[in-house]
C-alpha cells in the first residue's frame, strides 16, 4: 500500500464522521458536539445530503443502514421501497414496453429512504427532529455553493427541464441557466416542506418519539403523501421517449414502513463482514472473499487476474440469483464446496462469458437480456451511470460513516430520487425516484418485477467486526462498481499492511489504485455489459497493465485518481481511538472528527 496518502487518517475519541460532501460530514460533527450520538449525527448527514448532492439522492429515494449500537450486534435496517401494488410485469408490456424506463414516474417505487431515517432516530438517536434537521433547512433557505457536478449534471438535463420538467427548470435554472459551480442555491420549497413537517409534529405532541410518529405520518398518509400521489399520477416524458404516468398510489405509501433485519455475514481471516442480504448486491462482496485463494501476491499482475475472475463469477451469480424473490439460501453460495468449484473455473487467461453458478444443481435463471446482449454494447444508460469506455465517471449515490465516543457505529448508502430521475414536485422541493428500473419484466427471476417486491438495489454498506467486535464501517458510491471498489479498499487494508499510530491507515486504503471491471448486465437502464471490460486507474504501472492485456483483458486506463468513492470510520476497542477517512476523488468527500 506504500506510504503515500493525500490526507492523513483521521484519529481522535470524541467522534468520527466520513461522507461524501463536506457540508454533510460538518453537520454530522455539530450533532455530536452538541450531545447527540453517531445515529443522531447520521440523520442530519443523511438530510444535509439531500440538499447539497441533490444529484446523486433525494428524500424520494432509499437507503440501506448497517447500525451497532455499542456493544451489540450489527443491524440492517432496510429503506428500499418496494414495488407499487399496481406495478406488474402486465402493466408495463402492455405498454409495449421491455425494460422499465430509467427516468420518470413508472421506474418508482415506493420512497423508502424518509422512513428509514425516521425509524433510525426514534429507536436509536437522541435528539429531536427539528435538530437533527436544522442544518438541512438552513442549507435549503439560504443556500449552498453548487458542485461542479451538480452544474454539469443541471446542464446535461437543461433540454428536457425546459420543455418537459418544468418544475425542474423552476429550481435548477434559476435566471433560466444552469448554476455555475460556487454560486448559491436554493430550495425554499424543500426548506418549508421540512418546516412545516417539524411545525406539525411539534403542534401534535411535546414527546419527541411521538413527533418522529407524526412526521412519518405527514409522509406517508399527510401533505407529503398527497403531492408524491398526484406526481405519479401525471404522465412525465421518461427514457423511452414516452409519456408515462406511474403507479403508487395513497395506499402504497400508507401501507409501507421501513425494516430491521439481520445481516448477511462471512468470515475471512479473522474479519467478520456485515452487508445487506440477497435484495441488495452486497452478497457479492462476501461471495468475493469467499473466492479468494489462500495466497495472494498483493499489488501484483497475478493478484489483479484473480480479482478480476472472482469478481466476474460473484456478479454471474449475482444475475442468476439475488433478488427478493431469490429462491436459495446465501449459506449455498457462501459454502466451502461451493466456492472451491467456482475457484477452479478462475484460469491464467480472461474469461468473456457470464458464468454463474449451479449451487445444489439448479440451473441458473438469467433473464433472456442478460443472456443477449452483444459484447461490443456499451452505454452509459440514464439512471445511475456508471464508468464509461472513455472513463468519465458519474456516480449518482451518498455514503456516509459515523462512529462515536460510546461505541455505536453506522454506515449508510443514500441514493434516488435525485434531480434527474423525475420532475421536481413543487409543493416539496424534490422528485420521485428511479429504482423500480432494476427489475426486469420478465416472469420467473428473482428479480422479476412483482408487487411488494423490492427491486434488487446495488446499495451496499459494509461494516466489518474483529472477535466479534464492531470496528470498521464503510462504503461507496458508484452502482454495480460499489462491491468491487469496497472490496478493494477492504484488501488494501488487510494486506497492504498500513498503520498510522498502531491503528489502521483509513486514508492509504483509500488511496490506493483502484479499478472495477464490467462484464455483467449493468443495473440500471439500458442494462448493458461489456465483456471482458476492466477500467483502471493508470497509477497501477505499466507493468501490470501489459501483463492483463496480454491475459486477456480488455483494459482502459483512466485517470490516476478516478476509480472509487470510499469513506470509512474505525474504533479501536482495545484503546477506544477513533479514525476516520474520506475519498479525495472529485474533491469534494471528507471525514471529520476529534
Amino acid at each position: 500500500m506504500g506510504n503515500f496518502t493525500t490526507r492523513p487518517t483521521l484519529q481522535g475519541t470524541f467522534g468520527m464522521v466520513s461522507s461524501t460532501h463536506w457540508l454533510a460530514s460538518a453537520a454530522a460533527m455539530a450533532v455530536l458536539e452538541n450531545g447527540g450520538n453517531a445515529f443522531d449525527a447520521a440523520v442530519s448527514a443523511a438530510f444535509t445530503l439531500h440538499v447539497v448532492e441533490p444529484h446523486l439522492n433525494g428524500p424520494a429515494g432509499e437507503v440501506p443502514i448497517i447500525l451497532a449500537s455499542a456493544g451489540r450486534t450489527p443491524r440492517v435496517l432496510c429503506g428500499q421501497g418496494p414495488a407499487p401494488a399496481g406495478a406488474t410485469i402486465a402493466h408495463y408490456t402492455d405498454l409495449g414496453l421491455d425494460l422499465v424506463p430509467g427516468t420518470g414516474p413508472l421506474a418508482a417505487a415506493v420512497p423508502g429512504a424518509f422512513d428509514a431515517w425516521m425509524l433510525l432516530l426514534r429507536d436509536h438517536g437522541t435528539k429531536p427532529l427539528s435538530e437533527v434537521l436544522a442544518a438541512a433547512i438552513w442549507y435549503a433557505e439560504h443556500g449552498h455553493p453548487v458542485l461542479e457536478d451538480v452544474s454539469s449534471t443541471v446542464s446535461w438535463m437543461r433540454r428536457l427541464f425546459e420543455t418537459e420538467w418544468t418544475t425542474s427548470a423552476a429550481l435548477y435554472l434559476p435566471g433560466g441557466k444552469p448554476p455555475a459551480p460556487g454560486q448559491l442555491l436554493k430550495n425554499p420549497a424543500l426548506a418549508r416542506t421540512w418546516q412545516r413537517l417539524i411545525s406539525d409534529a411539534e403542534a401534535a405532541s411535546a414527546d419527541r418519539a411521538a413527533q418522529i410518529e407524526s412526521a412519518r405520518r405527514a409522509w406517508r398518509e399527510g401533505f407529503i403523501a398527497e403531492a408524491l400521489c398526484a406526481a405519479s399520477e401525471r404522465p412525465t416524458m421518461d427514457s423511452s421517449g414516452t409519456r408515462h404516468a406511474g403507479t403508487m398510489t395513497g395506499d402504497d405509501l400508507a401501507n409501507y414502513t421501513a425494516t430491521y433485519e439481520n445481516p448477511a455475514t462471512y468470515t475471512w481471516n479473522g474479519w467478520t463482514i456485515a452487508k445487506p442480504g440477497l435484495w441488495s448486491q452486497g452478497p457479492v462482496f462476501l461471495q468475493q472473499l469467499a473466492l479468494l485463494p489462500e495466497h495472494l501476491d498483493h499489488g501484483t499482475a497475478d493478484y489483479y487476474h484473480t480479482l478480476i475472475e472472482g469478481s466476474k463469477l460473484a456478479m454471474a451469480d449475482r444475475e442468476a440469483w439475488y433478488g427478493d424473490g431469490a429462491a436459495i439460501p446465501l449459506a449455498e453460495l457462501l459454502s466451502p464446496s461451493y466456492n472451491t468449484a467456482r475457484r477452479a473455473l478462475i484460469g491464467p487467461e480472461a474469461s468473456l462469458r457470464l458464468r454463474p453458478g449451479r449451487p445444489g444443481g439448479r440451473a441458473p435463471e438469467l433473464s433472456s437480456h442478460a443472456a443477449s446482449v452483444a459484447p461490443e454494447q456499451v452505454s452509459l444508460g440514464i439512471g445511475e451511470p456508471t464508468v464509461a469506455a472513455t472513463g468519465v465517471t458519474r456516480g449518482d449515490t451518498c455514503h456516509l460513516d459515523v462512529v462515536d465516543r460510546w461505541g455505536n457505529m453506522i454506515a449508510a448508502t443514500p441514493s434516488g430520487g435525485w434531480l434527474q430521475s423525475n420532475p421536481v414536485v413543487p409543493e416539496l422541493g424534490f422528485p420521485l425516484g428511479t429504482r423500480l428500473q432494476m427489475a426486469w419484466l420478465e416472469p420467473g427471476l428473482p428479480n422479476s418485477l412483482a408487487p411488494g417486491r423490492r427491486p434488487r438495489t446495488t446499495l451496499s454498506p459494509s461494516m466489518a467486526l474483529r472477535d466479534g467486535e464492531p470496528v470498521l464501517a464503510f462504503g461507496t458510491p458508484g452502482g454495480d462498481q460499489q462491491d468491487q471498489w469496497s472490496l478493494h479498499f477492504f484488501l488494501e487494508l488487510v494486506l497492504g499492511g498500513g498503520r498510522v499510530g498502531g491503528q489502521w491507515d483509513l486514508q492509504a486504503a483509500i488511496d490506493a489504485p483502484n479499478w472495477h471491471q464490467d462484464s455483467f448486465p449493468g443495473s440500471f437502464y439500458p442494462r448493458a455489459m461489456n465483456p471482458g471490460a476492466v477500467t483502471m486507474e493508470s497509477r497501477i504501472g505499466d507493468e501490470v497493465l501489459t501483463e492483463l492485456r496480454r491475459r486477456g483483458h480488455r483494459i482502459t486506463v483512466t485517470d490516476a485518481w478516478s476509480e472509487g468513492r470510499l469513506c470509512a470510520v474505525a474504533r479501536d476497542p482495545e484503546t477506544g481511538v477513533l479514525s476516520a477517512a474520506a475519498n479525495p476523488r472529485g474533491m469534494q468527500g471528507y471525514a471529520a472528527g476529534r
